[in-house]
């Protein structure tokens, strides 16, 4: 099991550059979680690439269901009380580091593709390949 951030849902689920690297990651290890918040974040890439005429609209919502199936079984809540922390310690958003929180509640890697996010968290972190 991994955490996997949101950029790395995206990158698996809208094709791009890093889709085959995030489909390699999927291979290796496919039990992927991720708190909550993933699916705003998630919703908030669709929409801007549906706002850009990048994808319609009904392509986005097949998408979300798509992934939402992909992580519903391994989707939680984290503590407030951790995020915080961990935020006010590493200079990074709560948003990222709800993420972080997760891995290390769980105990597992963190991969993401922000380079920033591996600098401030060394051992927890793994960068997209």
């Amino acid at each position: 099991m991994i955490v996997v951030d949101t950029n790395v849902i995206a990158y698996l689920f809208v094709p791009g550059d890093r889709t085959s690297a995030a489909e390699a990651l999927r291979r290796r290890d496919a039990e992927w979680a991720a708190p909550l918040l993933w699916r705003s974040e998630f919703r908030n890439v669709l929409a801007t690439l549906v706002r850009l005429e990048r994808v319609e609209l009904r392509i986005a919502q097949a998408i979300q269901q798509q992934a939402e199936r992909l992580l519903a079984p391994l989707e939680f809540a984290v503590d407030s009380e951790t995020v915080l922390a961990l935020a006010a310690g590493s200079g990074c958003s709560a948003y990222d580091c709800e993420f972080v929180a997760l891995a290390e509640y769980l105990d597992v890697p963190l991969v993401s593709a922000d380079r920033r996010l591996k600098t401030r968290f060394v051992k927890r972190v793994r960068l997209l390949s």
